[in-house]
């Protein structure tokens, strides 16, 4: 089966930065799609991005052109870079991939996710 591991996230203040990683290990063939969710302290997990097979990519309205999905396949790596955050992007990040696996098949899950605080 699949592992998922994140990192990157953390405190950031008000309009900084932050690149999440989500590394997949196991039987890992092709990272297919990616999605990137997000959940803040009552409230629903919202989509954030998304990233299809053929590269498309797309955002939620309140994200758009500050945050940016990318895939690296060589490294079984998905990444969500962050730009000039804000306090409302405070919340848990959880990729959601489609993984090739070995066996033929395709697996998704979550993962524990990353927590991402951004101050005023």
């Amino acid at each position: 089966q699949v592992q998922l591991a994140y990192s990157g996230g953390g405190l950031v203040q008000s309009g900084g930065s932050l690149r999440l990683s989500c590394e997949a290990s196991g039987s890992v063939v092709n990272i297919n799609e990616v999605e990137w969710f997000r959940q803040a302290p009552g409230k629903q997990r919202e989509l954030v991005a998304a990233i299809t097979r053929d590269g498309t990519t797309n955002y939620a309205d309140s994200v758009k052109g500050r945050f940016t999905i990318s895939t690296d396949n060589a490294k079984n790596t998905m990444y969500l870079q962050m730009n000039s955050l804000k306090p409302e992007d405070t919340a848990v990040y959880y990729c959601y991939p489609e993984i090739a696996i070995a066996d033929g098949s395709t697996w998704s899950g979550w993962g524990q996710g990353t927590q991402v605080t951004v101050s005023a």
